[in-house]
């Protein structure tokens, strides 16, 4: 796991500091995500089992959850489907094993939003704690608007526009959140696994030209006539990096 960088401050609409509640058994990893959040700013508190999540989530009423699929008395799943069944809507990260796809699929459609998987970046968890926050509208940007940029291309994660050298570019939703996950991981490899897992949200059971597709797509839409930013790196996956 590595540090968080610099970010836009995210805040309530009222200016107070955005509540996060971190759920899990593991102290060093509560510690760890705990110091992160509260370098964005955030105010945090955590739980070391399910039914110790369930109490502090009606005491501290939190913006967002990061929730471990796996604690000993009560697990993830259960404590979403209490918080949904008693009319809580926050939004859940959930935190799961690597090779779990039951788990992240069976935990997607319970009525969670978003999940990493063990290990993680810092750096991925809070990117998608705002960009959860930033949905459900609970959170506004201070002096930033939401937009990704490499190179000359830019994307607006609100509104959804997305423009390279000054010309706006039409994209396919599914188009879209594949070059959103490029553009978040810029300079990094990313697996066509991992791209099924989060642009897709379920295994394709090992269907990876559905990837291939989709790259061409974007290749064509962002690539033509332009200095190449969306790379192959043979045998391992795809990058999206600026021109040297």
């Amino acid at each position: 796991m590595t540090a968080t960088a610099a970010a836009p401050a995210f805040t309530r609409p009222d200016g107070s500091p955005l509540r996060v509640l971190v759920v899990d058994d593991e102290q060093m990893l509560t510690d760890l995500l705990s110091m992160a959040l509260r370098m964005e700013g955030w105010e945090v508190k955590t739980a070391g089992s399910g039914f110790d999540a369930l109490q502090s989530a009606r005491d501290f009423e939190p913006d967002a959850m990061v929730l471990d699929i796996m604690m000993p008395d009560l697990d993830g799943m259960a404590v979403l489907q209490r918080l949904r069944h008693s009319g809580n809507d926050v939004p859940v990260l959930f935190l799961t094993a690597k090779d779990a796809v039951a788990d992240r699929v069976a935990g997607l459609t319970a009525g969670g939003d978003d999940y990493v998987t063990k290990p993680f970046s810092l750096e991925e968890v809070v990117a998608r704690l705002r960009g959860l926050m930033r949905r459900a509208g609970t959170a506004l940007t201070r002096d930033s608007e939401p937009i990704l940029r490499v190179g000359d291309l830019s994307l607006n994660e609100d509104s959804h526009e997305v423009v390279r050298g000054g010309r706006e570019i039409e994209l396919t939703a599914t188009e879209f959140e594949l070059l959103r996950f490029l553009m978040r991981n810029q300079r990094r490899v990313v697996s066509k696994a991992q791209i099924l897992d989060r642009v897709w949200n379920y295994d394709f059971g090992g269907r990876s030209s559905v990837v291939e597709l989709y790259i061409s797509y974007l290749r064509k839409k962002i690539d033509a006539g332009n200095e190449p930013l969306i790379h192959t790196v043979r045998g391992v996956g795809y990058m999206i990096k600026a021109p040297q």
